[in-house]
């Protein structure tokens, strides 16, 4: 259950940056932001999959909770921190330098 929420969440964060992007550039940047996000997932699972595979043992897999939420809940830390510097302090520098 949380695994469907979190790629929920995912496909948000992926709409957000290709309408961010083709509402202020163009077309071709919206589904470059969306292959950046699709490439940060894609990449990021693979990385955290590995470490979630040596530090959850296999005893406590449960409905709820099994590796594939443990890589996915390590996978959005480092994915909040990104998504903030690419797509939205950006957007605040660039509104701060339009209103001076």
């Amino acid at each position: 259950m949380l695994e469907l929420f979190i790629f929920h969440l995912h496909i948000l964060a992926g709409l957000y940056a290709f309408t961010k992007y083709w509402q202020n550039q163009c077309l071709r940047d919206g589904f470059l932001a969306l292959a950046v996000v699709a490439l940060v997932f894609i990449v990021g699972w693979s990385i955290a999959t590995s470490i979630a595979e040596v530090i959850y043992p296999d005893s406590i897999n449960s409905y709820y909770f099994s590796k594939d939420a443990l890589s996915l809940v390590l996978l959005i830390i480092p994915e909040i921190f990104f998504f903030y510097f690419f797509f939205i302090k950006a957007d605040k520098k660039k509104d701060e330098t339009i209103a001076v």
